[in-house]
């Protein structure tokens, strides 16, 4: 919870928008509410609408009732409406703790209330919960059903890809125009009904997939490069998958089958030296290395970035991006146990993008893999 010289952890908002909160209390509490860890114990401070059910369902050692709390500060404040930092201030004083610390997206107002208060708070120096770096086999599992939905969401592309029909510049399926909507769309229904959310999916191809995080919009034309990078959360965990793949409807030219072929090698290469102890940095440098060995160079333009611009893998979890990550910019050892996308990609416009992108775990051997999908993306 917090190491022995750390001020115990402190959290107000709500899970939907604090992996942190999530996985402190392990259960969905949709409004913002007041969390902390003391004495070896997780403390919640919920309305009596989430009461009954946090107690219940919650990892919560101790749930307290919000509206004894307020009832307090009313009658010591009662010339202004109590909130989040009075309630806090209450419960440091009842428990007698004078500091806590709290991650770098806690409220700035509260902060400042706090401090007006006069209780003392620590920003986090990094995670406020190192211990989510290292994934436990049910973390890893329903990582694993994230990624599962996201295969299902590749299915439903090249369903409609495979059965499209070309016309001029532009594809067709069952008479409707190709767009990145429409395969969106198909994506997102794929993955509700199998129990998860897709959100902020991309579908983009051509030139909009030389920029990354381009979502895509607009028709899908033939013998162009589409990255489909498919990211959702389930349902039942909050755990997410995150997987990419590329396709191209029609044959490809030897140009793009050459690029397609150079982020795979980059991949295989990159997961085959994962494994504990691994500096992340040297795992980017080696997708680095076999890119500028086959032709392709990275540069900046007057346009933008082209070649492999960006860091090779991420954490996954509770969050989409998470600590540890495989980076230039980032000299760290991976950590057995914990789960990283391996992403490489390359981007040229005129020519188009690819990124091939699967997760896997760390161990002290070769990494288990975490997602599932066939690279086959010439679809004819």
């Amino acid at each position: 919870m917090a190491s022995k010289n750390t001020p115990p952890p402190l959290l107000y908002a709500a899970t939907e928008h604090s992996s942190d909160a999530l996985y402190f209390g392990q259960v969905s509490v949709p409004d913002a509410f007041v969390a902390f860890g003391l004495r070896g114990k997780k403390y919640a401070v919920v309305s009596a609408l989430e009461f009954g059910r946090v107690k219940k369902t919650s990892d919560f050692d101790v749930v307290l009732p919000l509206e004894a709390y307020t009832k307090r500060a009313r009658e010591l404040w009662p010339q202004r409406q109590p909130g989040p930092a009075e309630v806090i201030y209450l419960l440091a004083k009842d428990f007698k703790q004078h500091r806590f610390t709290v991650p770098e997206d806690f409220p700035a107002k509260v902060y400042d209330q706090l401090f007006e208060l006069g209780l003392d708070l620590d920003l986090a120096d990094g995670a406020l919960f190192p211990g989510r770096e290292i994934k436990t086999p049910a973390e890893a599992a329903a990582i694993r059903e994230g990624n599962r939905l996201s295969a299902l969401g590749f299915a439903a592309v090249e369903k409609i890809l495979r059965a499209s029909k070309i016309s001029g510049h532009s594809l067709r399926h069952r008479g409707q125009l190709v767009t990145s909507e429409l395969l969106k769309f198909a994506i997102e229904v794929a993955i509700l009904e199998a129990g998860g959310v897709s959100s902020n999916t991309i579908v983009a191809g051509g030139d909009q997939a030389c920029d990354p995080h381009e979502r895509g919009s607009g028709a899908i034309r033939p013998h162009e490069l589409l990255i489909v990078d498919i990211f959702p959360r389930v349902t039942t965990t909050g755990y997410h998958g995150d997987m990419t793949r590329t396709f191209l409807r029609g044959p490809a030219s030897d140009a793009q089958r050459a690029l397609v072929a150079a982020v795979r090698a980059a991949q295989l290469a990159a997961l085959k030296m994962i494994r504990a102890g691994v500096n992340g940095r040297a795992v980017h440098l080696k997708c680095v290395e076999i890119f500028t060995t086959r032709g392709y160079e990275t540069k900046a333009t007057p346009k933008g970035s082209v070649g492999f611009f960006h860091g090779t893998g991420h954490g996954l979890g509770l969050a989409v991006h998470e600590p540890p990550r495989m980076s230039p910019a980032i000299d760290y050892p991976l950590k057995k146990g914990s789960v990283v996308t391996v992403e490489p990609g390359l981007y040229y416009p005129g020519l188009g993008g690819c990124r091939i992108e699967d997760v896997v775990q760390v161990t002290a051997a070769t990494p288990k893999m975490l997602s599932c999908y066939h690279y086959d993306w010439e679809l004819r």
